[in-house]
């Protein structure tokens, strides 16, 4: 199989990523921001409902040149999903990066192949889709997201995947909670299709062993990826760098764990936007002693997630994602910023404090749950009927992702140090209550 020889010209450098993406893994709607409407409408995200022919002719009309850029590194700007900042940050990105990243992806798996959409496209993991469907020569195959998703939507579109080319190789990337739900009981026939594809990217958020070991045991070849939208998306598969990839732990404490450092043809030319990146974010760094002559190894990216690199059974070193440096939830493949929560919460009338934490959840990775404390003086008869209306109430102003899935309400929240909340001693007292509820 050949990759397709494409005439790549320069793309708009447009805001792609104004939508959150929901839960249950269909594209978002959130409106602009006044500046950036004007780069809204020009590059504003797919629906994945929509025909693939006409998803493939908007990206071969995007990729047409386009006017000169500001910048010649600089191709396409992305916006995080939330990251270390919790609001997205706008990344840029050339073209060279995302195309490294694809045609590396496909080196990994065998070669080019038919690709299932079922992520939205102004992520980057659905934009990798579209640009290595293109690169493969071959329209993607699109998942019917309309109510949200669905299995048996899932299974249609690979079914006609396998059917329209019966020797190619299906790919079918998927955020842990489409997953979960495909292999949910009485979803045979999405897990018999599932079984059939060649391989079943998992990414988006970190995958518990359980689901794993259940993906496997139906016959499900999971690949799973580690990556973000300064890498192009996914950079490091089953813990393994694509190739030309380097990954290495910055700061190693005395067990190895530390931040996840990343370079090579897949980076990113950096932020767009100018200023310090905030404590704990990820960030580009030059290293000592790189070189001219080498572009590429003369950027790192410091991300903002733990990991180690441990010696696999069969002896090769791979990399172990532990979690985050910061605060951020990633509930189904969104990453949640605690205090957009905690500042919709306190707004509310009686509401003097908040504090949200993710609580581990089978479905959902972890599940965004809040702890408020009323108003000093304030009488709660019912503590679980005025915290449901606290979420119904929140839930106006917050998408599905970021609304608490449960509500807790305490007379105090638990401090450390100089009168700061202790965040890790609420996520233990949380947990234990939700399991107690469940």
């Amino acid at each position: 199989m050949r990759e397709r020889r494409c005439s790549w010209g320069r793309w708009d450098s447009q805001d792609l990523g104004h939508s959150r993406a929901d839960p249950r893994g269909r594209p978002g709607r959130q409106a602009p921001r006044p500046r950036e409407r004007a780069a809204a409408t020009a590059a504003g995200p797919h629906r994945p409902a929509e025909e693939p022919e006409t998803v493939t002719t908007d990206l071969a009309r995007r990729l047409d040149p386009a006017g000169p850029a500001t910048r010649p590194d600089v191709d396409l700007l992305l916006r995080t999903s939330g990251s270390s900042t919790g609001t997205g940050t706008l990344v840029a990105m050339p073209l060279a990066s995302l195309l490294a990243s694809a045609r590396a992806t496909h080196a990994r798996l065998g070669g080019p192949g038919t690709w299932v959409l079922a992520l939205p496209t102004h992520h980057v993991a659905g934009l990798q889709v579209l640009i290595r469907s293109v690169l493969s020569g071959r329209a993607p195959v699109v998942v019917d997201s309309d109510g949200g998703f669905n299995p048996d939507a899932l299974a249609d579109a690979i079914e006609r995947a396998l059917s329209a080319r019966p020797d190619d190789p299906v790919r079918v990337p998927l955020v842990p909670t489409q997953l979960v739900r495909a292999l949910a009981p009485g979803q045979q026939r999405a897990q018999r299709a599932l079984a059939r594809a060649d391989a079943v990217l998992l990414g988006g958020a970190a995958a518990d062993s359980e689901l794993l070991r259940r993906a496997r045991a139906a016959g499900v070849k999971v690949v799973t990826t580690y990556g973000m939208s300064e890498t192009g998306g996914g950079c490091v598969y089953d813990g393994l760098p694509l190739e030309g990839v380097r990954v290495s732990i910055d700061d190693p404490d005395a067990a190895g764990v530390g931040r996840i450092v990343l370079s090579g043809p897949v980076l990113a030319s950096g932020y767009a936007e100018r200023g310090a990146r905030p404590a704990g974010a990820a960030s580009f760094r030059e290293p000592p002693g790189s070189s001219a002559d080498e572009p590429e190894r003369r950027r790192e990216l410091v991300t903002s997630d733990l990991g180690r690199l441990v010696d696999g059974p069969d002896g090769i070193r791979r990399l172990a994602v532990l979690g985050r440096v910061d605060d951020v939830i990633v509930t189904g493949g969104v990453k949640v910023a605690p205090h957009e929560v905690e500042d919709a919460l306190t707004a509310l009338p009686g509401v003097a404090q908040a504090c949200v934490v993710g609580v581990p959840d089978a479905e959902w990775g972890s599940a965004v749950v809040a702890a408020v404390v009323p108003d000093t003086g304030r009488e709660i008869t019912d503590r679980d009927a005025w915290a449901q209306q606290c979420r119904d109430a929140v839930r106006k102003h917050l998408d599905g992702a970021h609304t608490p899935k449960r509500i807790i309400v305490l007379d105090t929240l638990p401090l450390r140090g100089p009168g700061k909340v202790d965040r890790r001693a609420l996520a233990r007292r949380l947990t234990s209550a939700c399991r107690n509820a469940d």
